[in-house]
């Protein structure tokens, strides 16, 4: 059947609207399949480009003790993080690792498979688990040898801010192990910087009004009491291995004697980097007597005080001891007004620490 123009004219309108229409969604499709690609590529890119890293959940001052409690795990682009960023706890944990006589414990990793090594003398020994009790061994000269892990926290080696990614730069391994004879001691007759906080780092020195002056003990981590929340002023927590507590003691008498002296505090600025300082001070030959005779002291404390005494008895002899007798019975008196205030200072603190706890001990 004819149809006239004006039906002809809409049949092909309405043909042309559809095929434009096919062309419009085809060019949409089209370019969503290719966003689409790219979004793919992209990810698989940006995949391909991350790592974990560890990274700080709150500020950090340098030397302070870092745990895993610390630190949270983050996804970013790998180009934009250190090469050395840490990402692997196994990492850290490899930096506490060592024996009781202070040979490092090292990982190697061979064939998918990682093996435990013992760092001795310049040698390495491979360490085998026992099957039956679970402990590790090494075998020297046919011999095998239990060896005895002991941890040694990880350190800051520099202030840091919260959500810093740790890399393996920013941490060390703590020069404080936890010995057999250390113990947590509390002192109120040091000389404080004003601004000491918890964490810190310290030298305790002897200052002599001749000018001398002596390391008593050196690079100790300091806590001070609280009492109801706040800072105590005059009293701070250090631990303290036997040897140096004795010898702290006897810093203690011979500042009290000698007057014009003082025991004063004195803060490392980068503890992580920086090593203990070498004591100076030199104790006393009753003193020395009774520290080669404590069987609380460890023998390589022991040994090294020995030496120290030997090697500086001079100064002992030269300027100590002549300032304590110039002082005299004044000395004498002065040492026993000191030590009563201290025990009563610590008496004092003690019943306000009590008072805080509103009778509830």
């Amino acid at each position: 059947m004819a149809t006239n123009p004006m039906q002809r004219k809409a049949r092909n309108s309405f043909l042309l609207g559809i095929l434009v229409t096919l062309i419009v969604a085809g060019a949409i499709i089209a370019f969503l399949i290719i966003q689409l690609k790219n979004y793919k590529e992209k990810e698989e890119e940006e995949q391909a480009n991350s790592v974990k890293v560890w990274v700080l959940s709150q500020d950090v001052i340098s030397g302070q003790i870092i745990t895993t409690d610390m630190l949270t795990q983050q996804v970013t682009n790998k180009n934009l993080v250190p090469s050395n960023a840490i990402g692997d706890m196994s990492i850290l944990s490899n930096y506490s690792l060592e024996d009781k006589e202070g040979n490092e414990i090292i990982t190697e990793y061979k064939n998918n498979k990682s093996t435990l090594y013992l760092s001795k003398e310049g040698k390495k020994y491979e360490l085998k688990e026992e099957t039956e009790t679970g402990n590790y061994y090494m075998e020297e000269d046919d011999e095998k040898k239990y060896i005895e892990f002991t941890e040694v926290p990880i350190i800051a080696k520099v202030d840091m801010n919260k959500n810093t990614i740790i890399t393996v730069d920013m941490i060390n391994k703590s020069n404080e192990k936890t010995t057999d004879d250390l113990r947590k001691q509390e002192y109120n007759m040091l000389v404080l910087p004003s601004q000491l906080q918890t964490g810190e780092y310290i030298d305790i020195r002897l200052s002599l009004p001749s000018g001398q002056d002596y390391i008593v003990v050196s690079k100790k981590q300091v806590e001070i009491p609280q009492v109801g929340g706040i800072d105590v002023e005059d009293s701070i927590w250090v631990k303290m291995a036997e040897d140096e507590i004795i010898t702290m003691n006897n810093a203690i008498v011979d500042a009290y004697r000698i007057l014009g002296s003082k025991l004063y505090v004195t803060t490392y600025t980068e503890a992580g980097t920086q090593n203990a300082a070498t004591p100076t001070y030199v104790p006393s030959r009753e003193v020395a007597l009774l520290i080669q005779s404590d069987p609380n002291i460890i023998e390589t404390a022991r040994n090294e005080l020995i030496a120290r005494y030997n090697n500086n008895a001079s100064t002992r002899n030269d300027v100590l001891n002549p300032s304590i007798n110039s002082n005299g019975e004044d000395g004498d008196e002065n040492l026993k007004t000191k030590v009563e205030e201290s025990i009563t200072d610590s008496k004092e603190n003690r019943k306000e620490y009590l008072d805080s706890l509103g009778g509830d001990y």
